[in-house]
């Protein structure tokens, strides 16, 4: 008798971005806290926030927009996953799969589905909300086009690569969206997303030009926003060949503590 070929690894992935993305949709705080409150930022701030920046021409309400739209595409990797890990951890489903013969590379291949379709759904309903609120417009050309598209990608694939890699930091489940919340929070106001980042003191640039946000947010306004904007820039350049490599730097360090770092059972499991 014939033994029945296993299904490969890309296609159990594809079932398991399919089940996870099933489950997240069923659990409304899940969706409230990483899917609605982006969109809340960005109507109460740009309720409140009005005016141009320097003498660009640039409402700041489209700054902002933008900015948001980089915010929310961490919101669903780093935070999300940080903590949906986390918590599957804390309640020994990561211990469970790791004991059946799937193959362990199809977990994170389902978890990087769930994170990039809920990054798409995020930075989509963002946009439609700064278009009809305040006026944001799409990528203009080609290559605004295309800019858009690898900041978006790579800003997908970095906070991804983090969120799993800092998944193991909580020492339980149920304080993993206290441990996650704060540095995404912080890297908030420090990155050029509630304040312009020309504005900020050099001190906190200089912090803030160290991790990634700040780099997707000057990306994102690079394909959005028009080159008057480069005024406010503190270089007065998109930089985006610098965006490129601090991106990178990131993933493979993402991708390096992934490796070391990463554990299917909680700390006291042994």
């Amino acid at each position: 008798m014939t033994t029945p070929a296993l299904p490969s690894t890309a296609r159990i992935g594809l079932s398991r971005g399919a089940l996870e993305l099933k489950g997240y949709f069923r659990e409304t705080s899940a969706v409230v806290f990483t899917l609605a409150m982006p969109v809340i930022l960005m109507l109460i701030f740009g309720s409140i926030f009005k005016g141009e920046v320097g003498h660009t021409g640039v409402d700041f309400r489209q700054y902002f927009a933008a900015g948001i739209i980089a915010s929310g595409i961490m919101s669903t990797t780093f935070v999300s996953l940080g903590v949906s890990i986390a918590q599957e951890r804390d309640d020994g489903t990561l211990k469970r799969l790791y004991g059946t013969p799937m193959p362990k590379a199809a977990y994170f291949i389902g978890k990087t589905i769930s994170a990039l379709v809920l990054s798409l759904l995020e930075t989509l309903l963002l946009f439609v909300l700064g278009n009809v609120l305040f006026g944001l417009k799409p990528p203009s050309t080609p290559e605004r086009w295309l800019t858009f598209a690898w900041v978006f990608v790579a800003g997908v694939a970095v906070c991804t690569l983090l969120g799993i890699a800092i998944s193991s930091v909580p020492r339980s489940g149920r304080g993993a969206a206290a441990v996650l919340n704060l540095p995404y929070l912080v890297l908030q106001f420090i990155s050029g997303v509630y304040f312009t980042f020309g504005d900020l003191p050099s001190g906190v640039r200089q912090v803030g030009a160290i991790f990634p946000l700040k780099w997707m947010c000057q990306g994102l306004r690079s394909a959005l926003l028009p080159d008057t904007l480069l005024a406010a820039e503190p270089a007065h350049a998109w930089e985006h060949g610098r965006t490129g490599l601090v991106l990178a730097a990131w993933g493979v360090a993402g991708l390096a503590l992934c490796m070391t770092t990463f554990r299917w059972k909680r700390r006291r499991d042994g």
